[in-house]
């Protein structure tokens, strides 16, 4: 691999990698020892290295491999969770929200319009109650401080507008519409991979491919999982950050790990909406399937809440009972009925939930847990990803209590993450605004690596271009092809657009 440019603040790649072993092999006593490398991990990494202290974070896999690159990529303002009565988790949740779309991540996260049709069959209840509802969320916002430039307040809207925004509704009976706005994620991968760089840029080793054979609270057994190699890890405090996985290494946590399923279509199905569709399900008070429109081009329809009755898989798969409740809920206020030949691919996340012995999962709470097992091992459980970084804060000031280490307060509030700036600042970078909103300020840079090949500015497949699969080997920390087609970038969700991209990719692991 060249290496004349992966010495920025934060790079990870395969030499970083080597070099975190080599230091780990021989220095092995830390302050902070994470276990998984999803949201929840790299956000407690993050907070760890910040604070000053000596941080190593391995992923038995890849970054973002887990639950954390199949969510809705929507950064909930917790709206139903007033529904609910759960008040606490609600402002979280806007709170949190607007901690990511003003000041650590306002390049990745951004509004989106979202319309709820109102058809002449919609009960007057159900129109009723949706309408209190996002007006409760308004008043949310303005609790947590969000204002309406950044998200626009809710109203009422045309038939007119309705259809102007979702041009696939049904025309006949459409009586009008709710407009609301929530943050959407460019990519949660994305997310993932820039907090794990700038946990890196305050002197965190970030290790992928390296598993947690044994651990306690004070010692670790960790395997390189490219050489079989294993090394003993000494941790001040040690934080099992695994997600669905975690009683494996914590084995008194009770989860009840739910699927949450989603299809991807071309925007041509629901003719290139300009805002996402949010549909009721039938029979339901609080839920609903969302079509969300994305910068690619395509549209992810979900999801599924179901428990999962099979054992844990590292990859889960959309069953096609999942796919059939999709289409079916979407196609009710659509003119033409959506067909299975029309979804171009699935994809399905496993969630967390704490196991509260009774309910269905899609009513289980997803308020987070700090956990300490009888081995003093801390476990960061339960959740969701727009609630990451205060989960993260507190699994950070828990484990340090417990192991009676001192340092400084939480930074991560107010702590931008890589490429992040402000508005001003991101509409000065010379690069496109598709390159900008995936990397922030550091877009210019992704097209210098095209310096000399200018081929490498072209699409490879979904938009993504040559220079930024090399950018994500270089600085991401990409060190294969799936690493590349399925998490930097999402060119693998359409199966042909994988197969289209391999060469690209096998050319920049070689570059």
């Amino acid at each position: 691999m060249n290496r004349r440019s992966d010495h920025r603040p934060g790079s990870l790649n395969a030499a970083r990698r080597e070099r975190s072993l080599d230091h780990l092999t021989h220095r092995p006593g830390i302050d902070v020892l994470v276990i998984g490398g999803g949201i929840t991990g790299t956000g407690i990494a993050l907070d760890a290295a910040s604070r000053g202290l000596s941080v190593v974070l391995a992923e038995r896999h890849d970054l973002a491999f887990g639950t954390s690159r199949w969510s809705s990529k929507l950064i909930h303002g917790g709206l139903r969770y007033l529904a609910t009565g759960d008040v606490g988790i609600a402002y979280e949740s806007a709170r949190e929200r607007g901690v990511l779309m003003s000041r650590t991540a306002p390049h990745l996260v951004r509004a989106l319009p979202m319309v709820l049709p109102v058809h002449d069959d919609t009960p007057c209840l159900r129109a009723a109650t949706t309408r209190a509802g996002f007006l409760a969320g308004d008043l949310l916002r303005l609790s947590a401080r969000t204002g309406a430039g950044a998200l626009p307040h809710s109203r009422g809207i045309s038939a007119a507008l309705t259809l102007a925004l979702a041009p696939a509704l049904r025309p006949a009976g459409l009586r009008g519409g709710q407009l609301s706005y929530d943050g959407q994620l460019i990519d949660d991968a994305r997310l993932v991979v820039a907090l794990a760089r700038t946990a890196a840029a305050h002197g965190a080793h970030i290790i992928t491919r390296c598993a947690a054979v044994e651990l306690d609270g004070k010692t670790a057994e960790l395997r390189d999982e490219l050489t079989g190699e294993t090394l003993d890890v000494r941790a001040r405090c040690v934080i099992n950050a695994t997600g669905v996985w975690a009683d494996t290494l914590a084995p008194g946590v009770r989860l009840r790990p739910s699927r949450g399923s989603h299809i991807v279509l071309p925007g041509s199905a629901l003719g290139h909406p300009r805002s996402a569709l949010t549909v009721p399900v039938p029979g339901e008070t609080n839920r609903f399937v969302f079509a969300l429109p994305q910068a690619d081009g395509r549209i992810y329809a979900g999801l599924t809440d179901e428990p999962l009755d099979t054992p844990l898989p590292d990859v889960p798969e959309a069953p096609e009972r999942d796919v059939d409740f999709l289409l079916g809920v979407l196609s009710h206020v659509l003119a033409a009925p959506l067909t299975r030949e029309q979804v171009i691919g699935t994809y399905a996340g496993l969630r967390p939930l704490l196991d509260s012995g009774t309910g269905r999962s899609a009513d289980l709470s997803r308020r987070h847990a700090v956990l300490t097992s009888s081995a003093g091992v801390i476990t960061a459980v339960g959740g969701k990803l727009t609630t990451y970084r205060a989960m993260a804060e507190d699994a950070v000031d828990a484990g340090l209590a417990g192991a009676g280490i001192a340092a400084r307060p939480c930074r991560t509030r107010s702590l931008p993450l890589i490429g992040a700036a402000t508005p001003a600042r991101l509409a000065a970078v010379a690069a496109p605004p598709r390159l900008v909103a995936r990397y922030g300020t550091e877009a210019d840079a992704v097209l210098a690596e095209a310096a000399g090949d200018p081929t490498l500015l072209e699409p490879v497949a979904a938009g993504i271009t040559g220079a930024e699969l090399r950018w994500a080997v270089r600085h991401e920390g990409a060190l294969d092809e799936d690493d590349l087609l399925d998490r930097r970038t999402r060119i693998g969700l359409v199966p042909e657009d994988r197969a289209w991209a391999l060469p690209a990719a096998r050319a920049a692991l070689g570059a």
